[in-house]
């Protein structure tokens, strides 16, 4: 038996495993910030340079769906028209990419937007962002006072 080895500290381990765990932790949700302020920043581009300005593009322009097709054979998945479609939503009903909640990941926004009113899906939003709601419990806070 070697005498020399000192006992496993498992106060030290313990500390290291919580620092790793709050380092994997931090940088999920700046991964998950960013992609929310990416997908922010495709809608306004869908909406202002593609659409200028207008709700829709012109009819027949089909302009989300080549925009699909190119993004979809270079970029990979998550970029279908109709993930394009919530882009877009999500620019109008969110104008202000400072007000977004870094809290909130593209799936609480994308819940979000089934909120017609202005005022409630902001109340949604900051609740879901102070309460710290998982996307589910969003989903039924909505379908409690929505329905």
């Amino acid at each position: 038996m070697d005498t020399d080895l000192k006992p496993f500290n498992s106060n030290l381990y313990g500390a290291i495993r919580q620092v790793l765990e709050t380092a994997r932790r931090s940088a999920y949700k700046a991964v998950n910030f960013a992609m929310v302020q990416a997908y922010w920043q495709i809608g306004r581009l869908i909406v202002e340079d593609e659409q200028k300005g207008e709700v829709r593009a012109e009819y027949g322009k089909k302009v989300l769906e080549e925009l699909a097709r190119r993004l979809t054979a270079e970029i990979g998945k998550g970029f279908d028209a109709s993930n394009l479609r919530y882009m877009r939503l999500f620019y109008q009903a969110f104008p202000k990419c400072d007000a977004l909640r870094p809290e909130l990941s593209w799936t609480h926004y994308r819940l979000l937007l089934r909120v017609e009113k202005p005022d409630a899906r902001e109340w949604y939003m900051n609740e879901a962002a102070a309460e710290n709601w998982s996307s589910r419990q969003l989903e039924r806070q909505i379908s409690v006072w929505c329905s």
